[in-house]
């Protein structure tokens, strides 16, 4: 079924190109200047979206063996990710629950279980309490009661979301709404991890509009791609998961095996999954799948959150690629991911960075997305209604 949908935004995408049209929003979006500097928005946006909604905060590549463990910050929020001896994720707070002291670094490590380094209490690899030190003396507590918080994990198309809210009961099936499917084709399980860095960047929706805009890419990106791929852009949603695609976007640079073959002039058909899956896929609220080819089939990953004040965000960049490269190939992917980190460190959250010192002058009252700027329409009505939304209608808000 996924593949069918995959072929009909593919003929959707070619009568487009021919036609020379894209599909447009009803109206011009205006978006209240103060939603991207506000402090009390910001903190609104955290509670209401960061700490109740599925996170993407892993590649299953990287908890790949049986005791592998992966320590993070998240919007404030220490989490421990490991894989048991089962090959089971589990999710934990990293809070241990004599003294709330953090039980790992933040980082990445091998264990079947924690040890607190303050008083020495430890915990299996599922999070039960196994250990008291001075036991007979600390006096008598339920080992059973006192393990560590879990959190709701899935693993999905080798992709591992995460839960903040211990207490959700939002499935995460109801959340994805089908998008998982669509991005099983990829086969994360098996690509390989190349490498991965952190940048800072400014406002996390200054800098995520930008993910959801090909209307830029000319302008700003005119010294570097820009110039190689249209501003016109379609938008498919699955929820409030989008996918942005030039109508015209199927062509020889989407040929991963060098053959020059313009996918145009094929049936759909008779496209590659692969180049079908060409684009940008975008998890909401902070996910980013770009495909590239650089040193054979690749995509950049961008994981976007919110920092320390409504200013700041941090995006965690991983550069995947579908097969393990040789020498060779591995220059070549070198060269796209310094490539890739100068585009978006010096040209998109540079511009980013000064187009917030703009807004928060407070003389512009709104921020515009254009009926061609449909995916920004989608993704800031999502946030405005999760803001709005109580706990309990969040499962009916998805199934909408």
């Amino acid at each position: 079924m996924s593949r069918k949908q995959l072929e009909e935004m593919a003929k959707i995408n070619r009568q487009h190109a021919e036609d020379g049209t894209i599909k447009l929003a009803n109206k011009i979006l205006q978006i209240p200047a103060s939603d991207y500097y506000d402090r009390n928005r910001w903190l609104t946006e955290i509670k209401k979206i960061f700490q109740r909604l599925p996170l993407v905060l892993g590649i299953s590549k990287e908890l790949k063996n049986p005791g592998d463990y992966k320590a993070l910050e998240v919007v404030g929020m220490p989490v421990i990710i490991n894989r048991n001896s089962q090959g089971k994720l589990n999710a934990f707070l990293n809070i241990c629950q004599h003294k709330g002291a953090a039980l790992v670094e933040t980082g990445y490590g091998n264990s079947n279980h924690f040890r607190c380094p303050y008083h020495g209490w430890a915990y299996n690899e599922n999070g039960d309490l196994i250990g008291i030190s001075d036991n007979d003396n600390f006096g008598n507590l339920d080992k059973e009661c006192n393990g560590l918080i879990k959190l709701p994990i899935e693993e999905r198309a080798g992709i591992i979301w995460v839960t903040l809210d211990h207490k959700s009961k939002l499935p995460i099936d109801t959340f994805l709404s089908g998008y998982d499917k669509m991005l099983a084709h990829f086969n994360f399980e098996d690509w390989y991890i190349f490498d991965t860095r952190t940048l800072k960047g400014p406002n996390w929706k200054v800098a995520y509009d930008g993910y959801l805009d090909l209307y830029h890419l000319p302008v700003l990106h005119s010294e570097t791609f820009g110039t190689e791929i249209s501003n016109k852009a379609m938008f498919y949603a699955w929820g409030p998961h989008q996918r942005v695609i030039s109508p015209s976007r199927l062509s020889s640079q989407d040929d991963f095996e060098g053959k020059g073959i313009d996918y145009n002039k094929l049936p759909i058909k008779e496209v590659p999954t692969e180049v079908l899956m060409t684009g940008v896929w975008t998890i909401f609220p902070h996910v980013s799948i770009a495909s590239f080819n650089g040193g054979g089939r690749s995509v950049l990953l961008s994981q976007l959150l919110p920092g320390e004040n409504p200013e700041e965000s941090y995006t965690v960049q991983y550069y995947l690629m579908e097969k393990e490269p040789d020498k060779e190939q591995r220059e070549e992917a070198k060269k796209q991911f310094d490539f890739l980190k100068y585009v978006v460190k010096e040209e998109d959250y540079a511009t980013g960075l000064k187009l917030q010192k703009g807004l928060k002058t407070g003389k512009m009252k709104s921020v515009l997305f254009g009926r061609n700027e449909g995916g920004g329409q989608v993704f800031h009505n999502w946030v405005n209604r999760l803001i709005n939304a109580k706990d309990k209608d969040l499962i009916n808000l998805f199934k909408k």
